[in-house]
């Protein structure tokens, strides 16, 4: 293996924001706080909002997590054209002087 090129690996402790869940977990991810574990050992501390806690696939409930207003801009940019594109197969119909069905080939 190249020597220099790799990130440390080591024991960081891993916090779940929303519940207060702590796990400990081997990781490269680089954290400016510590923490200390059972053992009494300091560790890195890494908080994250969402983990095995707390998802919904986990969990069997459902949870909206909105940082920052994520949903409301989303649903500002898109909303519109999610209705707009709904409104549109409806006003689409077949031009005039068109026949509705098929003809015949044979």
């Amino acid at each position: 293996m190249k020597q220099g090129i790799h990130p440390d690996y080591r024991y960081v402790v891993f916090q779940d924001t929303s519940s207060g869940d702590t796990f400990l977990t081997r990781s490269t991810i680089l954290t400016t706080e510590t923490t200390t574990w059972t053992d009494g050992v300091e560790y890195p501390l890494a908080k994250v909002e969402i983990s095995a806690f707390t998802h919904p696939f986990f969990t069997g409930q459902m949870k909206i997590v909105d940082t920052a207003g994520r949903v409301e801009r989303f649903e500002r940019r898109y909303g519109k054209r999610r209705k707009a594109s709904a409104a549109a197969p409806a006003e689409a119909s077949t031009p005039e002087g068109a026949d509705a069905t098929p003809a015949d080939e044979s």
